[in-house]
């Protein structure tokens, strides 16, 4: 199962918020495959969570399924209990759960912006909150929030996911200023755009567009995402905090003039 050309987590055990989703499955799977235990959160996605952690085990690693609306400050903390007494540790968060509308800023309403930064940073803020306890148990460990781009770079339609993202990159600083004493290291990860099945046909002009900017000439992979979660959350890492780490195949150093 373990993946020699990862760096090694056997032992570990991480939590990934959001398991359900695209990019949320690959970091998880990535985790698994560097040799930690893998807690598979979803709050709406129990097949694809449930079928994931079928292939984690056929490939013999060890998994557990667990579920909740992570703007609730008790399945925060309930998710970071059942990891605990399931696998007795806990060494890494990533807060990956989140979601993505595309609303003009003219007409948008305040329900949509509220539920928006309730579920993107708000949720990361309680789940980091939550499991900086077990965290400090074992004497200290890795937090990642998966951010974007976006979050120093705007589109239109995204402010309150821009504003969302932006706010997950500060936090991440901002903890790790508090919680290092503890030896809790949080990070945040800025992917730029990244392949799902049927973007090319979704939106083949903007993959197009993206492909022919990026200096690497390709759109990421979830995978890409995970091999950047599982270096943060690595002793390879271990001097490494308040980073916003940018996977975006280099789109940033283009020109905007």
């Amino acid at each position: 199962m373990r993946d020699p050309a990862l760096p090694d987590l056997t032992g570990k055990v991480a939590l990934i918020t959001g398991a359900g989703g695209g990019i949320g499955q690959a970091i998880a799977l990535r985790f698994a495959r560097a040799g930690a235990a893998v807690v598979l959160h979803h709050h709406r996605s129990a097949g694809n969570a449930t079928t994931l952690a079928g292939r984690i085990a056929d490939e013999g690693g060890k998994t557990l399924v667990v579920s909740g609306d992570l703007t609730d400050e008790r399945t925060c903390h309930r998710i970071v209990e059942q990891a605990v007494t399931a696998a007795g540790r806990l060494d890494a968060l990533v807060n990956n759960a989140g979601i993505q509308p595309v609303e003009p800023l003219a007409t948008m309403s305040a329900a949509s912006w509220r539920e928006l930064v309730d579920v993107n940073l708000t949720g990361a803020f309680l789940c980091t909150q939550a499991a900086v306890t077990a965290l400090r148990e074992h004497g200290g460990g890795s937090v990642t929030h998966i951010a974007s781009i976006e979050g120093t770079q705007p589109a239109p339609g995204h402010a309150h996911y821009s504003a969302s993202k932006a706010g997950l990159i500060m936090h991440a600083r901002a903890a790790a200023l508090e919680y290092g004493e503890f030896g809790v290291r949080v990070n945040s990860v800025s992917p730029g755009l990244i392949d799902r099945p049927g973007l090319a046909e979704d939106w083949p002009e903007g993959l197009e567009r993206w492909n022919r900017a990026a200096p690497l000439g390709r759109a990421g992979r979830g995978r890409d995402v995970g091999d950047a979660c599982v270096f943060l959350a690595s002793d390879m890492a271990s001097w490494i905090t308040g980073h916003n780490l940018v996977v975006d195949g280099g789109i940033g150093a283009r020109p905007t003039w």
